[in-house]
């Protein structure tokens, strides 16, 4: 146990360091980093246990941070660690540099998520802790290991912390523990003008076990995360009390604790006086990044604890290894995602059926043969289809983690943020369902799942307005439009941010279920209908010819000479197949595409383009969604014919009729077209 004068030396070298970065930078979060200071060095001088010498050790304790814009912080205490250098603090916020504004995952210097918006983070934590209870159900003692996870006042009142609380407590995560880091000030207001909510009460409902300390107190903070290791049923909150700012002193030395200004702003900015502070704290004002001797002492040695007690748990894996070596190989293969054979081409599809029911069929084979896959589904799973993998194992349950289905309950940016930090962790392949309409609930999740390049796979069915009688507020109509942009969006790889198929029988959804588990470099969207759809014709093998989904778009039916293109995704292919029949009758030839994926069409050589969408050619599109859903693939002197309102209740072959997606109607349009 470390020398309490020392600790609060160190969480003092931490505040000055996180003070120097915004002030340097000119911008950013002083007052939060410099509260929370002795929560993150008693964290990672004496608690948290990961390999120094690697970064990706599978058996690592992982720390989620939930309020991004706490970094000086989480840098600063990393810097202690030698994951960063002081050079790198100094460039915190600038053009190229390892120190952003907000942080961005970097597994390789510690940071185990990207973090800004508020609730995000922690919840990613819980989906982290999941994992390591589904893992270590399978592969036992060499998946020991602790999730820490870090929340705000802000990470608190968001809504997502309901769904990430209900669930961590119903699950009974006993290997999470989260420090609240309570200093009752927020950006613009203090908390108290707010909320009134008894926080610790609320999570104790909940089923979490609950603890309240003075949050800069190291001894106490200590003792906490001491009893938060030893709960065998229940994930830990830690209710830290802490002082905004804390340490911030003014030009007369007063104190300037607790202050909104230190939010969101450099302390001399603020009103306060960095040389004050930085002095009252013994530091050197004309060199703040600086490591105290006796704090890089103390780091040094946490180092060499760490390498002992890694060492000690490798050779205890190595003998479970050697005992288990069946499991030691799924363990290696799991974690780098290597997946078993599947026979994709041997998956039976019944003709002319709804594709999440082809989805479902897709969902009981990966259940039986991807040991480390988990699926999840917002209250949908008889209707979203993922029943056909939970009919092939069972659901999680309080403390048994022995089947792979979660069943979030209502809440689809829960249960979005729980699978991404399920991808986070590692050793797993996550997927989660719901009705597409509900992606909008979704949304800031894939954000940030796509900016991390997590390849977790949504499934979202019920893919227009054919919903029905359900109307408008379930029919989707802008949600192709809005989930395809990310589809233009690069990251920071290069690469398109998400991968986004909408297949148009039950043979595309084989083969856009076999895209979506062998991409592990972004997300995936799965958009499924809830209707029954005509299989899309074919001269060979259905399943063959449906491979060319891979390439994003490709010619499902050809005439000599055509006079015109057409083309959808989806349902609305089989639509435009009707109307072909109708245009051929009138002697009007066409060439029909299906295109499950303008992104990945656009990802082909240009001479396959070229070969498949020609230039100079009449183009008709059909969608169930926004014309402009389309309007990249037509072009400007190209026709759409798509929704622009919101959709009606009624049966769903009375809206086709009423809203004009059929066959007859294709025939009109492109008749009007070709005039």
């Amino acid at each position: 146990m470390n020398d309490i004068n020392l600790m609060n030396k160190a969480a003092d070298n931490i505040r000055i360091l996180s003070a120097s970065m915004v002030e340097k930078a000119k911008s950013g979060h002083p007052g939060g980093a410099m509260g929370a200071a002795d929560f993150i060095n008693v964290l990672f001088s004496e608690f948290i246990e990961y390999d120094p010498d690697n970064a990706t050790w599978e058996s690592r304790d992982r720390f989620f941070l939930d309020p991004g814009h706490m970094s000086p912080m989480l840098y600063s205490v990393l810097c202690l660690a030698g994951k960063f250098s002081i050079d790198d603090l100094k460039e915190f916020r600038q053009w190229d540099s390892v120190t952003p504004g907000h942080p961005e995952v970097d597994v390789m210097r510690g940071i185990e998520n990207t973090s800004g918006p508020l609730g995000q983070g922690h919840t990613f934590g819980v989906g982290a802790a999941i994992a390591a209870k589904f893992l270590k159900h399978r592969l036992g003692g060499s998946m020991t290991q602790t999730i820490y996870t870090f929340i705000s006042d802000g990470g608190i009142q968001e809504e997502i912390s309901q769904g990430a609380g209900r669930i961590a407590g119903h699950l009974g995560l006993n290997n999470l523990i989260m420090f609240y880091d309570s200093n009752d000030v927020q950006l613009s207001t203090m908390v108290d003008a707010v909320t009134s909510e008894d926080v610790a009460k609320k999570y104790e409902a909940w089923n979490w076990r609950v603890l309240t300390i003075d949050g800069n107190d190291a001894s106490a903070i200590r003792e906490a995360l001491k009893a938060a290791k030893a709960e065998k049923e229940k994930p830990t909150l830690i209710i830290g009390k802490t002082v905004m700012g804390k340490g911030a002193l003014t030009k007369t030395n007063e104190s300037f604790e607790g202050q909104v200004s230190t939010h969101g702003q450099p302390l001399t900015s603020a009103g306060g006086c960095l040389e004050n502070t930085i002095v009252g704290m013994g530091g050197n004002f004309a060199e703040p990044f600086t490591i105290f001797p006796e704090v890089a002492e103390l780091y040094k040695k946490r180092t060499e604890e760490l390498r002992k007690i890694v060492a000690e748990k490798k050779k205890a894996t190595a003998k479970w290894a050697e005992t288990n070596p069946e499991m030691a190989e799924k363990k290696k293969k799991w974690f780098n995602r290597e997946l078993p054979a599947i026979n994709w081409d041997e998956i039976e599809q019944k003709s002319n059926q709804a594709t999440r029911a082809a989805s479902a069929n897709v969902l009981s084979v990966l259940a039986q043969n991807v040991e480390n896959m988990i699926v999840g589904s917002a209250d949908l799973s008889n209707s979203d289809k993922t029943d056909g993998f939970l009919k092939k194992t069972t659901a999680f349950q309080h403390n048994d983690f022995s089947g792979a289905f979660l069943q979030a309950g209502v809440s689809e940016l829960t249960l979005a943020a729980l699978c991404v930090g399920m991808s986070l962790h590692g050793g797993v392949i996550p997927a989660c369902g719901t009705f597409f309409v509900f992606s909008d609930y979704m949304k800031p999740v894939i954000r940030v799942a796509a900016l991390m390049e997590q390849p977790v796979i949504f499934i979202w069915t019920h893919d227009a307005f054919r919903v029905g009688e359900d109307g408008p507020t379930h029919q989707p109509v802008e949600h192709e439009a809005q989930i395809r942009l990310m589809e233009k969006l690069q990251n920071h790889s290069g690469n398109n941010s998400m991968l986004v198929l909408r297949p148009a029988d039950v043979n595309e959804t084989t083969v856009a279920w076999k895209l979506a588990m062998e991409n592990d470099k972004t997300p995936t969207g799965l958009i499924l209908s809830r209707q029954n759809i005509t299989d899309l014709p074919v001269e060979g093998d259905r399943y063959k010819e449906a491979l060319q989904v891979e390439k994003g778009a490709y010619i499902v039916k050809d005439d000599a000479d055509y006079d015109v293109i057409l083309l959808a995704s989806g349902s609305e292919v089989s639509t435009l197949v009707e109307g072909a029949k109708l245009l051929n009758d009138d002697g009007i030839k066409t060439r029909i595409l299906s295109v499950p994926s303008e992104g990945l069409f656009r990802t082909q050589s240009k001479e396959y383009q070229e070969t498949v969408l020609p230039r100079g050619k009449k183009v008709f599109g059909l969608t169930a969604g926004l014309p402009v859903t389309l309007q990249g693939l037509v072009g400007s002197e190209g026709a759409v014919w798509g929704m622009n309102s919101f959709g009606f209740s009624a049966p769903y072959t009375v809206l086709d009729e009423k809203m004009g997606f059929t066959g007859k109607n294709v025939y009109e349009q492109v008749k009007k077209y070709l005039k």
